[in-house]
């Protein structure tokens, strides 16, 4: 009689959002937070694999169509980086949570676990000029607060990037050549912020699983 067996399954982490999503900046695609948070977890005994449907320049407006090619994969997880991208655009921080909130309740029905990241402080980037830095550290703080409370009330983890904004401030080697997106360096302090709720998330699916 064989006997039962222990079968890991692997996870499916969805990745969705803008170019820091998508990894832009990264030297090698290895390097991208999707696929660091994807080797964190299967280091950590949960075998995970990263599917981006982030798009380089999206900003909330772009969530929808990306969550309808997320949920046609039945992610176990989902990981939205949005933001920066509404703050350079202009989008109202209301309008922008309000996409947010839509995008993680259609990825909860889907039956995922949802982890938000809400907009970077743009005041950090070395081409910000120092005399507007703090009118856009405002911005992107007004921006954050309403996408944090629009997602938790959606059902969504937020993850705690304060931490490394202060990284990126101290640190240029953080930002690829561009000046603008991170490095590969860069990308490492953002999966490090972003891990301990991604593990969070894993642990509260398999709780309801």
């Amino acid at each position: 009689m064989v006997s039962a067996l222990s079968i890991a399954v692997t996870l499916t982490l969805a990745v969705l959002g803008d170019s820091i999503a998508y990894g832009q900046g990264a030297s090698s695609p290895d390097d991208t937070v999707g696929a660091r948070l994807a080797a964190a977890l299967t280091a950590a005994g949960t075998p995970a694999q990263a599917r981006v449907f982030a798009v380089p320049g999206a900003d909330s407006q772009g969530l929808a169509d990306q969550v309808r090619r997320a949920t046609a994969a039945a992610p176990d997880l989902a990981l939205i980086i949005v933001g920066a991208n509404d703050l350079t655009h202009f989008v109202p921080p209301q309008r922008a949570a309000a996409l947010l909130r839509d995008a993680v309740r259609a990825l909860r029905a889907a039956g995922a676990e949802v982890v938000v990241a809400p907009a970077p402080d743009l005041s950090v980037i070395p081409w910000v000029p120092p005399q507007l830095r703090l009118a856009v550290r405002a911005g992107s703080h007004a921006l954050q607060q309403a996408q944090t409370l629009a997602a938790r009330t959606a059902g969504a983890h937020i993850a705690d990037i304060g931490r490394s904004a202060a990284a990126f401030a101290a640190e240029p080697a953080l930002f690829s050549p561009d000046r603008f997106h991170p490095s590969s360096a860069g990308y490492a302090v953002i999966a490090t912020a972003l891990t301990p709720t991604v593990r969070a998330a894993v642990a509260a699916r398999s709780t309801t699983t």
